[in-house]
């Protein structure tokens, strides 16, 4: 007891302690968690910065209200935020998101179809000095406001908000570097304590800031970077290299125009078409450029979603060609010579972009082959069923016929262009083979056993025409009959089970016949019913049945059966008609006419 008196005493004796403790709470703000949540929610999983701006406005208004900060009603008054306005966490969140604000709507200028011109980059630069100052006024704030690890987070924050500055500004490198590299060691840091998602967001932060580290480095002269590893630094992921990317883009898009002056041709089947238009020149050679990552030796190491995301760029890529052809082509005049050169230029450029959407489709192809022998591939999705190939393959025959139209269209062919048409011809034949084929499986997927039978001979017989002709050529395509051999040894097997099992099904028809006649009841008692999920939860069945079956899932009775319902009674009162109620005439009102009313009765 006296102990607790000591200890009171001395409490009141020195209340100072107490005081400063209330005055002077530390606050603690976990500030990449918080931005990383609010990114990934409002937008920046798609990249759309102006959503994100949004949710920060709105976010900047609904914490000036709740904290009654306002700046004045009808005139603005500004008020600052200094170290003894922060009474409250929200009052740092205030200066946070502000900044987020300012760097969203940079970005989202950055991000622009065209780029931005030079009046959109000076406000651009302008936001993002925006975006440090209060970067700077947060890391101040929290260096007195806040704990140690909110205090070494708002730093980290502020050095990467004015990287990003040097960096969009392409000078002062060596500044750049230090600041990026001071983030990069309070994140790696802080990667080492704290929870799993605290140090797994942390790595990510890490590997976001290493491609702007090293692009800094190469800028100094200090690193041997090649352009082939900065484009393969340039397919990472993350809000953090958004303007890296960009920035990259930008240089490749320098060097492109550089190296279009010397691309003054483009050659297609021996056929030399002139380029004049410079924006043609550099859309070409951006598309020439990416199909050496499809075709060159790095191919093979390529995953197939990056393929097709190559694709989709050289496809874009052609498009722009093409556009910039016809539009040069309805400017050309009366010039017949250019307005030859041009359409050969824009034939050329069609014939190889639909090629490329043949090697596209062929990849799909192949994706929907390798989930189509299994049940359920990685990442738990459905497996693929075979008319989804012959719709693929209804494709491929689609692109061929209009790749030969487009060959064989003009008078005067060269024997390339011939033997290019005969190439497409033979495809044809084999993707008809294969269409067939599949068109067969989903036949017998549906028990329809003579129709199947049919369809694997027929496309037996389709692959064994195309395989002559494949074998007759000279330039054939070894993986291609490599290809028809497996499937006419596959239609060959597929034949002789479909055979087989229609000779056993038809065998057994009679005595299964036989058995459900002997198994039919007028009462209906004898019919075995389907639970539903309900009704066998103590049992390990499939409600849905197999995938590759289709069959009612039995889930649950829809609509639900009819159930008796209690209600009130029904009163009938019988007396009603037999009652004689009073006369009421002496009661009622008798109206008053006058001498005129009388006359016209």
């Amino acid at each position: 007891m006296s102990k607790v008196n000591e200890v009171t005493t001395m409490e009141i004796d020195n209340p100072t302690s107490n005081i400063s403790n209330q005055i002077s709470p530390k606050f603690s703000i976990n500030v990449l968690q918080l931005l990383k949540s609010a990114q990934m929610q409002h937008g920046l999983r798609h990249g759309d910065y102006a959503r994100y701006r949004r949710y920060c406005t709105a976010r900047l208004r609904r914490l000036y209200k709740s904290l009654k900060f306002t700046h004045g009603r009808g005139k603005y008054t500004r008020k600052s935020i200094s170290e003894s306005t922060v009474t409250e966490v929200r009052f740092l969140h205030l200066v946070l998101y502000t900044a987020e604000r300012a760097w969203s709507h940079a970005m989202e200028k950055r991000q622009l179809p065209d780029g931005p011109n030079a009046r959109q980059r000076i406000y651009l630069i302008g936001r993002l000095r925006k975006a440090v100052k209060w970067a700077d006024l947060f890391s101040h704030l929290c260096s007195i406001k806040g704990d140690s690890r909110t205090s070494l987070e708002a730093e980290a924050y502020a050095s990467y908000m004015k990287g990003n500055l040097l960096f969009e500004q392409d000078k002062n490198w060596d500044t750049a570097l230090r600041n990026f590299k001071s983030a990069r060691a309070v994140y790696e840091e802080l990667g080492k304590y704290g929870d799993v998602e605290n140090q797994v967001l942390c790595h990510e932060r890490v590997e976001e800031l290493e491609p702007s580290i090293r692009y800094c480095l190469h800028k100094i002269g200090e690193s041997n970077l090649q352009t082939s590893e900065l484009l393969q630094i340039g397919e990472m992921e993350g809000p953090a290299l958004d303007l890296f990317k960009s920035k990259l883009e930008a240089v490749m898009a320098e060097a492109r125009s550089q190296q279009a002056a010397s691309l003054t041709e483009f050659q297609w089947l021996g056929n030399r078409f002139p380029i004049t238009n410079a924006k043609t020149r550099v859309a070409i050679l951006k598309a020439q450029e990416l199909e050496k990552d499809l075709h060159g030796p790095s191919a093979d190491s390529l995953s197939a979603e990056k393929r097709l995301v190559t694709f989709d760029k050289v496809f874009t890529a052609y498009h722009e060609a093409r556009s910039c052809i016809r539009s040069d082509l309805a400017n050309a005049g009366n010039s017949e010579n250019v307005k030859d050169d041009l359409n050969g230029l824009d034939k050329a450029v069609s014939a190889v972009l639909g090629q490329r959407t043949i090697e596209r489709n062929q990849l799909l192809v192949s994706i929907a082959k390798s989930k189509l022998t299994r049940r359920r591939d990685d990442k738990n999705e459905k497996v693929t069923k075979p008319e989804e190939l012959v719709r693929l393959y209804d494709l491929l025959l689609q692109n061929t016929a209009d790749l030969s139209d487009l060959v064989s269209s003009g008078r005067d062919r060269k024997p390339e262009e011939v033997t290019f048409a005969e190439e497409c011809q033979l495809k044809s034949l084999a993707f008809r083979a294969e269409r067939c084929f599949y068109l067969a499986r989903s036949y017998s997927l549906a028990g329809k056993r003579t129709e199947a039978y049919a369809l694997y001979c027929r496309a037996r017989s389709f692959a064994e025409n195309a395989l002559q002709k494949f074998q007759t050529n000279r330039n054939s395509d070894q993986v291609m009959i490599k290809e028809l051999k497996t499937l006419y040894d596959e239609c060959r097997s597929y034949s002789c089970i479909e055979h087989a099992t229609g000779i056993i099904e038809e065998e057994k028809a009679p005595e299964n016949l036989s058995k459900k006649i002997s198994t039919i009841s007028l009462s209906g008692a004898d019919k075995k019913v389907e639970k539903y999920l309900l009704e066998k939860l103590d049992l390990y069945e499939s409600a849905v049945g197999d995938s590759n079956v289709k069959a009612v899932p039995r889930i649950e009775r829809f609509p639900p059966a009819f159930q008796s319902a209690a209600r009130n009674p029904i009163v009938l009162d019988l007396a009603f008609n037999t009652i004689d109620f009073p006369s009421l005439e002496n009661r009622m009102k008798k109206d008053k006419k006058g001498f005129i009313s009388r006359l016209w009765r």
